[in-house]
Order: structure tokens, then C-alpha cells, then sequence
């Protein structure tokens, strides 16, 4: 795991390299989704500081048994969310990366105000229009940054997207700079870029990622561990 995590680092340092960005502009989300809490606590030992989860009943057993871990871990929401988990992600996600409609808005907002925290949110922007991945349309993200920005207890950070596996990433993450470069123009602290995932994070920071979220490049592919722990 250490020697995938480092050859992970090495590939964002080259990329960011290449793009002409410093590296350290550029956050490693490790997806940990169907691991166990073990393999978590193994990576805080490896240095690593931000968890991605897509499942509340996963991510929500896992936050508690790494609690001792805490403030050292971020963690990352990072998958479609049904409005019936809010109260639950606004217990420990520091992040959550897939806010695509107003209902969502509202659960999250009510969610994080009787949990007494401030929630970041990424409105995920759907590149290619196919309904069931998620994703809000280009024109709505203003809107639905609005709305994030009116309710105590959440902030615009920024955008959130991934490739559509039809075409190539470069290109449609080209397709998400001027989204963010728009929602920039009106929220100006809204500078997160999540894009890139373990195939395609060098596309991602060319593009101008601030956050990659990467798996399998990270965690192997060897059959997971059962949950929970």
C-alpha cells in the first residue's frame, strides 16, 4: 500500500509538473469505499489526511471506529446521495462532493444546522447530460449555488465531476473550467476543482483539479476485507 500511495504522489507531482502547477495546490482524496477501517488507519500512518467514501451506512461505521483519528482525517462524501442520509453524512463529512439538486440543498442545510457543523459542498456537474450518474446541468449550477450559499451551516467550495467513460477525460473536463470559472465570478471562495479519478487524474490536473479522488491505484484490487470491521 505505502509503495501505491507514493507512486500515486509521484504521478500528481508529474502531472501538476506538466500542467505548470506546484504540486502542493493538489489534494489526494483516498477512496476507501468497500475497505475497512483497518486499511483507513493504515493510510493515516501513511500520511494520508483525506478520505473519500460513497456510502453513508459504510462511511457513517468507519468515521466512528477512526474517531480516535480525528481532526487529522477529512472526510470526503463522494458519491450520489439521497436526501434520507443527510442527517447522518452531516455528522462527519467535512465534504460532501455531490450536491446536484435543490431538495439535496435543503436536507443538507436542515442536517448540518441540528448537527451544530458547516458542511463544504461541491455541486456535481453532470459532462454529459446521462441520467442515473448524477449531476446537475451546467446552467443550474448558479442556482443551486445559491441556495447552498443562503443556508447557515453550508458553503459553496467549488465543483465536482467525472469523465463520462464515452469519450476522453481531457476534453470533457475542459468542459467544466468554464462552469467553475462562473461560479468563481459569484463565489469567490467556491476554488475547489474535484475531478480525476485513478485512470485519468493527469487529464484532471491539466484541466486545473484542485482535488483528485483515487481507489484502486491506491488500495490494489485484491478482494476487500467484510464490513464492518
Amino acid at each position: 500500500m505505502a509503495g501505491r500511495l507514493a507512486a500515486v504522489r509521484e504521478r500528481i507531482a508529474d502531472a501538476a509538473r506538466a500542467a505548470g502547477r506546484d504540486h502542493t495546490e493538489i489534494t489526494l482524496i483516498t477512496v476507501t469505499k468497500t475497505w475497512p477501517a483497518e486499511d483507513v488507519r493504515l493510510l493515516a500512518g501513511l500520511g494520508v489526511r483525506d478520505v473519500g467514501e460513497n456510502q453513508d451506512q459504510q462511511a457513517s461505521a468507519k468515521a466512528a471506529a477512526c474517531a480516535g483519528l480525528a481532526p487529522a482525517l477529512s472526510w470526503h462524501f463522494i458519491g450520489q446521495l439521497q436526501s434520507n442520509k443527510a442527517p447522518s453524512v452531516a455528522r462527519y463529512a467535512d465534504m460532501v462532493h455531490s450536491v446536484d439538486r435543490a431538495s439535496l440543498v435543503s436536507a443538507l442545510g436542515k442536517a448540518a444546522e441540528r448537527a451544530g457543523r458547516e458542511l463544504r459542498c461541491l455541486i456535481q456537474v453532470s459532462l454529459d447530460g446521462t441520467a442515473g450518474r448524477g449531476g446537475a446541468h451546467p446552467d443550474e449550477v448558479l442556482r443551486l449555488a445559491a441556495l447552498i450559499a443562503g443556508r447557515p451551516g453550508l458553503t459553496v467550495a467549488g465543483v465536482m465531476a467525472v469523465a463520462p467513460p464515452q469519450e476522453p477525460a481531457g476534453e470533457a473536463f475542459a468542459r467544466l473550467r468554464p462552469v467553475r470559472e462562473r461560479l468563481l465570478g459569484e463565489h469567490p471562495g467556491a476554488v475547489v476543482m474535484s475531478a480525476g479519478m485513478s485512470g485519468d487524474l493527469e487529464a484532471a490536473i491539466a484541466a486545473g483539479a484542485t482535488h483528485v479522488r483515487v481507489g484502486s491505484a491506491i488500495l490494489g484490487h485484491r478482494p476487500p476485507a467484510p464490513l464492518p470491521h
